[in-house]
């Protein structure tokens, strides 16, 4: 680059960085207030003390949960432990005229019986076959099973992990989504769950970690609400125990 380029540029960025000190010169005039010109010093780093100490019994947990859940749309049922959980998801698959389901790989959900439960419904499980191609699988499933690592009662949130055994296909490709959420799983602030992650490490990180907040909604299209645009339109919420 010759001499008079150089100087044209740096005359360029002079200007430019003489209007950024206007413009914010205007706006602190026009607040009333001193102009900043350093970063403020914060005395406190992440959430404040009474925030981390915030813990609800369990009966304030599943009212605050149900409560979030149900306000954006997805439904909650309580089931007393997996025998109940699979009779809900068999009642739920001959109400929808349910012809296949496909859920993750977990001893948990083996449980549930649903082979026995449903023996005219195809039942199939993620990644049991290496030569499948499962994401096409989740695709054209009905109903996707899965199992909560964690809930959040404040935001009325599901944590979903990802694994091998635990496609994220399974949650965000169906039509329908059930999940099952152990009561002992399910906490009363976001914090409890992402300490987990920092203490974990960097490197022992899952491949994906989401969170459900019940059925796809999208308002990208004039602003208006579409629901399972983006993944299931219906999310059902099994709390059980």
């Amino acid at each position: 680059m010759n001499t008079e380029h150089q100087e044209w540029l740096e005359q360029l960025e002079k200007k430019s960085r003489a209007k950024q000190e206007q413009f914010m010169n205007d706006i602190a005039s026009k607040l009333r207030r001193p102009r900043q010109t350093h970063a403020p010093t914060q005395p406190f780093r992440g959430a404040p003390a009474f925030w981390t100490d915030l813990e609800w019994d369990i009966d304030k947990r599943i009212q605050a949960f149900t409560d979030n859940f149900v306000s954006v749309g997805a439904h909650i049922a309580r089931v007393k432990d997996i025998g109940e959980a699979s009779d809900f998801i068999a009642n739920k698959s001959h109400e929808l005229s349910a012809k296949y389901i496909i859920r993750q790989n977990e001893q948990a959900l083996t449980d549930l019986g649903l082979e026995e439960q449903l023996p005219d419904v195809q039942i199939s499980v993620w990644n049991s076959q290496a030569e499948e191609n499962w994401k096409a699988r989740a695709a054209e499933a009905d109903i996707g099973v899965v199992m909560a690592d964690y809930a959040t009662a404040y935001t009325g949130s599901v944590t979903v992990l990802s694994s091998p055994e635990k496609g994220r296909s399974v949650s965000l490709l169906p039509t329908v989504l059930i999940i099952i959420i152990p009561i002992e799983r399910l906490y009363t602030r976001l914090g409890e769950t992402l300490d987990r992650f920092d203490e974990a490490g960097r490197e022992n990180l899952p491949a994906g970690i989401h969170f459900i907040s019940g059925p796809s909604r999208s308002s990208d299209i004039e602003n208006d609400l579409t629901i399972g645009v983006h993944g299931p339109g219906i999310v059902y919420g099994l709390i059980m125990g």
